[in-house]
């Protein structure tokens, strides 16, 4: 995957981590690309555990190249929205302590720092701050995530978004993306918060 050492230099999963990642009955991988060029732009995605209550999200990235055109967001409210379809009361992540990019978004998403994972990340021995959401069925929430939708549509960044819980194709810079599902699995499934990578470059 291109993007992979581009976003997370030596932390980075390979190929074959990919590969495990897709045959994961409990994953839910996603990819934004565009259409007119079939260019992957960035990509997704949760491992639900604990019960299939919580969805971790193993990773969130975006080509360096395609930042800053709300790419990220729209695969963080997608995470979100097919979280809740899927059961999931809970989203958590990690994030390098250093990432205030990535903190300032899911900061916005209602996540909240519960901890620290001391010397998380391999390549640097840098710590990773621990994020939560509130229960993402409650009405406080689900009020939070239509606001901020319906805010960005103000702005025309997503001016064809009708809902939250609807993704048609989203204007970017004058190309056509679309958020499309890589995996979508329900069978169980035993999982390690071992290979967790964190949610941290959108």
């Amino acid at each position: 995957m291109d993007i992979e050492p581009v976003a997370f230099g030596s932390h980075h999963w390979s190929y074959q981590s990919f590969v495990n990642e897709l045959s994961n009955s409990m994953g839910y991988y996603f990819a934004a690309y565009d259409k007119s060029s079939n260019q992957l732009l960035g990509y997704s995605g949760f491992w639900l555990v604990n019960g299939q209550e919580e969805a971790h999200v193993t990773t969130l990235a975006v080509h360096p190249e395609h930042r800053r055109q709300y790419i990220g967001e729209r695969l963080l409210i997608n995470d979100i929205v097919e979280a809740r379809k899927v059961g999931a009361r809970w989203l958590t992540l990690e994030v390098r302590m250093s990432n205030d990019t990535a903190q300032k978004l899911y900061y916005k998403y209602g996540f909240k720092n519960l901890g620290v994972r001391k010397h998380y990340y391999q390549d640097n021995d840098e710590d990773a701050l621990v994020l939560w959401t509130e229960n993402i069925e409650s009405p406080e929430f689900v009020e939070m995530l239509h606001e901020r939708v319906l805010y960005l549509k103000s702005r025309g960044e997503f001016s064809d978004l009708e809902s939250a819980e609807s993704f048609p194709e989203i204007p970017s810079n004058g190309k056509s993306v679309e958020t499309g599902k890589l995996s979508r699995r329900s069978a169980q499934q035993t999982v390690s918060r071992s290979s967790f990578k964190g949610a941290d470059e959108c």
